[in-house]
């Protein structure tokens, strides 16, 4: 027999039942809020045009004289901004008045001419309300003439022109003029139009006594100087003066403000921290050598230091610390730092060694660095020469640190800075073929080339052909090691010193070699006492050499590069730390 009865609803029933009613509340919910808000939002913008009308109602009643800003071009009795109380709420009035050139009559220095260029006043209203939500402002513009016939005035005109970088306009640039040396006083801030232009006529004459500076948020700035003053007598662009029925036209260059990060490393990239520098910029700001831009900074730990806001100009870089020798610059200095950018400047330092010498060459022409420029420095019994865009990497030590595996037939520890087999317990050495590989060589970039090797040590003949050779390895992972010799392959060995290295190593940041030393006589063992690596890579100067342990004497420098007439030069090293330019003809 079976029993009936209702069923209950599941959870899963009541959850979707609840789900559907709280997505039925929120849109309920939505609309009331909008509507709610967009009634607000009339309220308040019915206000601030009830606030505006009272404002044009003053405004037309006022004498045509008074009309114009406090500190303003035309002066006046409006407040340039003021705080409009209605009902609950606080406005923002925002009031400019400017002087109209009608080009019905003639303009100021045009054909016709027009002798009393102030013909009416244009006057544009901005409301907002700053603690109001999603309140876009109101504007309202009107002109206002005199009543009766305009006269020649005793007053001028005053044009600013903003450009960039490229020489285009700047629209919305701020230009703020101060002169309190009139009276009334000006102290007004207004924005240039689509042409980058802000033109003001009716202006009180006045002779080097306005004060002007452009700026806009994220560009850089310029402004007018004082004559006369102690910090900068002869400006270069001076207080700008306004004379009687004539236009002042000024042109202010801004554009978008740049970084520069400025970096000191070794020659395979790893920072130094601590370096002193100096920056300067070319542009003057009064003659004869009133910089616009002068600064110093130190790199951090790391071996950087970021300058932000910086104006795009060409900058000039100094270096000075007890210690380190400047073996070059990466790019040269002075260099350009164009708007809008971020531009790494790359000091690359060595442990100092006294009486050095850095060699920079440079094309005559163009100023621009000639590249891998062979430089020879020489003077009566003694001659050094470097090849621009070279460094080397050593490897001097074979302690238990100083590389990463071996098979255990070798010993780097028994004679400091040799590396030779290992001695049986009977005093004789193996004749089996033992190896080593180096620890990681980076070079602190993927855009390497690698020229040639070189070792020095002894291969006694008594242990056969060949008993030193190398293999190496290179890649941009750190982690892939395939060793070859010289035809690319791990069947060749490279059993010469100052080998050229095979050209598939080029391009890739890490290398690593490996050395293999064996006899054909138990009683004899080759020695390694270093290895070097000829490179170039992405902090190694491709112009510029440094030559140190020299002497404080003459010296004759020959310079030559593919496409160039050799160069030749003498120089007197006075100090620790010395430096020459070679520039070069084609």
């Amino acid at each position: 027999m079976k029993t009936g009865g209702r069923k209950g609803a599941s959870l899963i029933d009541l959850v979707v039942a609840l789900g559907i009613l709280m997505l039925l509340f929120a849109g309920i919910f939505l609309v009331y809020y909008s509507i709610l808000d967009a009634t607000i939002n009339v309220e308040k913008r019915t206000e601030a045009t009830s606030a505006l009308n009272k404002e044009i109602e003053m405004i037309r009643n006022l004498p045509y004289a008074q009309i114009g800003t406090i500190g303003g071009i035309p002066a006046g009795v409006l407040p340039q901004e003021q705080n409009v109380s209605v009902g609950d709420d606080t406005f923002s009035v925002k009031t400019v008045v400017r002087n109209i050139d009608d080009p019905f009559d003639g303009t100021l220095g045009g054909t016709p001419g027009d002798t009393a260029p102030a013909d009416y006043k244009l006057i544009s209203l901005e409301i907002s309300c700053p603690i109001c939500v999603r309140f876009v402002p109101l504007q309202f513009t009107t002109v206002v003439s005199p009543k009766g016939l305009e006269t020649a005035g005793q007053t001028g005109s005053l044009f600013v022109n903003v450009i960039d970088a490229l020489g285009n306009p700047v629209p919305g640039a701020t230009v703020q003029i101060v002169n309190a040396s009139v009276t009334p006083s000006i102290d007004l801030s207004d924005l240039t139009n689509m042409s980058g232009t802000l033109q003001l006529v009716g202006v009180p004459t006045g002779t080097q006594s306005y004060a002007i500076s452009v700026s806009k948020s994220g560009y850089s700035s310029e402004r007018t100087y004082p004559a006369n003053a102690s910090s900068n007598p002869n400006p270069v662009k001076p207080n700008a003066t306004v004379a009687v029925q004539a236009i002042t036209n000024l042109t202010f260059g801004i554009d978008r403000t740049s970084e520069l990060d400025v970096i000191s490393s070794d020659k395979v990239c790893g920072g130094v921290g601590g370096m002193n520098f100096n920056v300067s910029s070319s542009k003057l700001i009064g003659l004869p050598s009133v910089l616009k831009f002068a600064t110093s900074g130190t790199t951090n730990a790391q071996g950087s230091k970021i300058l932000p806001n910086m104006e795009w100009d060409a900058y000039s870089m100094g270096f000075s610390n007890a210690g380190w020798d400047l073996a070059g610059t990466i790019p040269l200095s002075p260099f350009v730092l164009d708007p809008s950018t971020t531009v790494p400047f790359r000091f690359v330092v060595q442990l100092a060694v006294p009486d050095s010498l850095l060699v920079t060459v440079r094309d005559a022409a163009t100023q621009s660095p000639v590249p891998f420029p062979t430089i020879t420095v020489s003077k009566p019994g003694s001659s050094d020469v470097k090849t621009g865009g070279h460094a080397f990497m050593n490897q001097l030590n074979w302690g238990p640190t100083d590389y990463s595996s071996q098979d255990g037939g070798l010993d780097g520890a028994s004679v400091p800075g040799t590396l030779a087999l290992n001695m049986t317990p009977s005093s004789t050495y193996s004749t089996t073929t033992s190896w080593l590989i180096s620890n990681t060589f980076d070079v602190g970039g993927a855009a390497a080339t690698y020229y040639g090797f070189g070792w020095n040590g002894d291969q006694p003949p008594q242990a056969g052909e060949g008993s030193v050779k190398f293999q190496f390895a290179a890649n941009n992972d750190n982690a892939t090691w395939n060793f070859a010799g010289p035809d690319g392959t791990g069947s060749t060995y490279y059993a010469v010193s100052s080998s050229t290295l095979n050209s598939d190593l080029n391009g890739k940041r890490y290398l690593r070699f490996k050395v293999f030393l064996t006899t054909e006589n138990e009683n004899f063992t080759p020695r390694l006492d270093d290895v070097w690596m000829e490179f170039n890579s992405v902090c190694v100067p491709d112009s510029q050499s440094l030559f140190q342990g020299l002497s404080l004497s003459t010296y004759d420098i020959q310079v030559s590069a593919p496409g160039y007439i050799t160069g030749i030069s003498t120089t007197t090293l006075t100090a620790d730390r010395n430096e020459i330019t070679i520039n070069l003809n084609k």
